[in-house]
């Protein structure tokens, strides 16, 4: 019999990193060793420690049945300690935090805790597609907000329509910022939450890349500058190398968090508790997280560095595992992708306009722009910074 999908699954586009693996299976289908910056997905090892705790957990959790739907106690309990540590914020694990199946499964959920048919939600571009499309799965609308290299990757609160603002129930930020690696100051924060409280949106920071930053000071929190009406979610993949676990976590305003809680208790059954108990150890351990910023550092510098030196702009990103380079005026973002894929190139970066989606003014922000994770290994990058060069010509015509 004829299959007939929903009009909401329908309406969806390709998901972006689906069509970048579909891009590297060919490459490989065909020969070639392709140098993969398409899909934020670290390729270095989960710390040791982490890797023996989880040996240790399982046979401690041989008879652990489900787990919570919310997250063990010792989970959230170690969560609450380390956003004291990190941020000074003093938490009830008990109101203030619920573990998720990693960050996505829980920014795409959330909106369903928050919206009736045809509210909006106002989301980034470009940005996190799940921002988007788990508003659409909740009957919502996204409104799209440009960020652009002239606004420090900032939306302009401002440009939004009274009209929008009034139907609006939930704003996603994302700082540091995926893709463009932008850092919020104090008075950004400030500012959208004091707007946000105006308007009774609920303001959500998605902060799944904040230990990974390159200057000598560390990024703060949204919930820093408050907790009514303001939640985050973090996630153990980028900080801990952890993207195959599926651990992470929501706090901050318990209203919010009990709405969500709600949601979630009848979509899932939570992360097994022995990757829990590892991801304990993960939080109670920072020397493997300077690491790990030290591991991006030098695959940063020699990027940004080779598309300097080749007459780009300096794109150099404050935090974050992404290269948001910006293209000479006129060269198409699909098109200088297109090119990179040349079996004598064979390398894969994500087109900006994938990332982004056209706003109300017509602008895709993520025109002229191409992401480069910086996930292949050092000598992978030298490797692919050297063909860039050697084909510049024929890229950047």
């Amino acid at each position: 019999m004829p299959i007939r999908a929903a009009a909401r699954v329908r309406s969806l586009p390709a998901y972006p990193f689906a069509v970048i693996d579909e891009q590297v299976g060919r490459l490989r289908d065909a020969g070639h060793d392709p140098i993969d910056f398409g899909v934020g997905d670290p390729t270095i090892a989960t710390p040791a420690l982490v890797r023996e705790r989880l040996k240790s957990a399982v046979d401690e959790r041989a008879t652990s049945g489900y787990p919570s739907y919310i997250g063990s106690g010792e989970f959230r309990g170690a969560v609450a300690r380390w956003m004291h540590r990190r941020f000074g914020l003093s938490l009830d694990p008990k109101t203030q935090i619920t573990s998720t199946i990693g960050s996505k499964e829980g920014i795409f959920n959330f909106p369903q805790g928050f919206l009736d048919p045809g509210e909006i939600v106002l989301c980034p571009s470009p940005g996190y597609p799940p921002y988007a499309r788990g508003t659409l799965f909740a009957g919502g609308t996204p409104y799209f907000l440009p960020l652009t290299r002239e606004n420090r990757y900032l939306p302009d609160l401002d440009a939004i329509p009274d009209e929008i603002a009034r139907k609006a129930r939930i704003l996603w930020l994302c700082y540091p910022g995926a893709p463009t690696g932008a850092l919020a100051p104090d008075s950004f924060y400030e500012r959208a939450i004091a707007w946000c409280r105006e308007r009774g949106i609920l303001a959500v920071g998605d902060e799944a890349y904040i230990d990974l930053y390159y200057g000598p000071r560390p990024p703060r929190s949204i919930l820093e500058f408050g907790r009514e009406g303001v939640v985050a979610f973090y996630s153990m993949s980028k900080r801990s190398a952890m993207t195959g676990w599926r651990i992470g976590w929501t706090a901050g305003d318990p209203e919010a968090i009990a709405v969500f809680r709600k949601v979630k208790t009848n979509i899932d059954s939570g992360t097994p508790t022995f990757v829990q108990d590892a991801a304990i150890a993960a939080l109670d351990d920072e020397a493997h997280v300077a690491a790990m910023r030290e591991h991006y550092r030098p695959k940063r510098d020699l990027l940004a560095g080779t598309f300097r030196d080749l007459g780009c702009a300096d794109c150099t990103p404050e935090a974050a595992i992404y290269l948001w380079q910006k293209l000479p005026e006129g060269l198409d973002a699909v098109t200088f992708a297109q090119r990179l894929l040349d079996p004598g190139i064979a390398v894969v970066c994500t087109p900006g306009p994938w990332l982004a989606e056209t706003a109300a003014d017509g602008r895709n922000a993520g025109a002229g722009y191409v992401r480069f994770a910086l996930v292949p290994t050092l000598d992978e990058i030298r490797r692919a910074c050297d063909a860039i060069r050697r084909h510049s010509r024929r890229l950047f015509a």
